[in-house]
């Protein structure tokens, strides 16, 4: 025998897992499986059973196991963009979350169209099969994908799903809420001049913009002319946005941003224009991603709760059995954000 075969270790089995566990093989199955029992398993010693698998490192064959029509422990996750750092968020919360319940993700991309090619979720996916299906992020503009996801016979859950029809149980948060939270937030400062840059989404999905207008409207009568700005979803859009606002006559004390990457290119702009913040402007992201608590300074922003919603969805996901659409089944879940007070707001400058 070769060193690198004596240096091979076996590959641990149900067998192995029911020995270590002290339960039964059918047990061990029954729970890496998620298949429906007659007699429940007791948390702890399902709770035992993932465990010592995950101690012994098995890896149960998904392909061999979807071709049996039986469960693979697989949850297929389509996001939406990639290079989104919110996005990347939310898919390193739907892993930790799928691992805790015995699941591994597999990725699948949904690429920018550059035309009327159509998208299956076959392409989507590579033809994995999967025992649910989670969608992160606006898919409206993939028609046959969405088409495939209604003929599927497995759990599809949508997040954050923007202008898409609610066709599948959703989960995502109470935009309005957190637009609300955070202006309310500069008001109590004292400002009044408060500008919006709103990121552009696909689909024009504005609710975030609305309802800095509704405030406006509501709590000052109107909307300064040129306060409301729009910008591509990236840094340089919220750097270009913030110089335009901070031309103006009338330059606000204070900008609200739709998202936080747009927020950190108006925090650059404010300091290549030498406009301090929080001492002559503040500043209020939304979605706490990772860097906002480490920009000059650091943001304060509107904390998108991504760990209860990708929580939710997946105990909806992994549900073992596939029931016939309910009320229950095509429900909405709506979360409320949690303002986040860091060092970008202060009270406005007195002049």
């Amino acid at each position: 025998m070769t060193d690198d075969q004596s240096a091979k270790r076996p590959v641990p089995t149900m067998r192995d897992i029911a020995r270590a566990a002290a339960v039964s093989q059918s047990t061990v199955s029954r729970v890496l499986s998620g298949a429906p029992t007659a007699v429940p398993i007791a948390p702890e010693t399902r709770e035992r059973v993932l465990r010592t698998a995950r101690e012994l490192g098995y890896r149960p064959n998904p392909l061999a196991r979807g071709l049996r029509g039986a469960s693979t422990n697989l949850i297929g996750a389509v996001v939406r963009d990639f290079s989104d750092p919110f996005f990347a968020g939310a898919i390193e919360a739907l892993v930790v979350e799928s691992m805790s319940h015995g699941y591994n993700v597999v990725l699948g991309h949904a690429p920018p169209r550059t035309g009327a090619e159509a998208i299956p979720l076959t392409t989507v996916l590579e033809t994995r099969h999967t025992d649910a299906v989670v969608l992160l992020g606006d898919m409206q503009e993939y028609p046959e994908l969405l088409a495939d996801l209604r003929a599927s016979l497995v759990p599809v859950v949508a997040l954050w799903p923007g202008t898409s029809p609610r066709e599948f149980p959703t989960v995502d948060a109470d935009d309005r809420a957190g637009i609300r939270a955070g202006l309310n937030h500069l008001v109590a400062l004292g400002h009044e001049r408060i500008a919006f840059v709103n990121a552009e989404l696909p689909n024009e999905y504005r609710v975030r913009e609305q309802a800095y207008l509704e405030f406006m409207r509501e709590r000052f009568g109107a909307v300064p002319e040129g306060y409301a700005e729009r910008c591509p979803s990236n840094l340089a859009g919220g750097d270009a946005a913030l110089r335009r606002l901070m031309d103006r006559p009338d330059p606000p004390t204070a900008v609200a941003v739709s998202t936080d990457v747009v927020a950190v290119g108006v925090l650059h702009a404010a300091h290549s224009l030498g406009v301090t913040v929080p001492g002559r402007l503040s500043v209020v992201g939304f979605d706490d991603i990772l860097i906002s608590a480490h920009t000059v300074p650091a943001l304060t922003t509107v904390r998108m709760p991504i760990a209860e919603i990708v929580a939710h969805a997946v105990e909806f996901a992994v549900r073992p059995a596939r029931r016939e659409p309910s009320e229950a089944d095509l429900s909405i879940e709506v979360f409320e954000p949690e303002l986040v007070v860091r060092d970008s707001t202060a009270p406005p400058p007195v002049i």
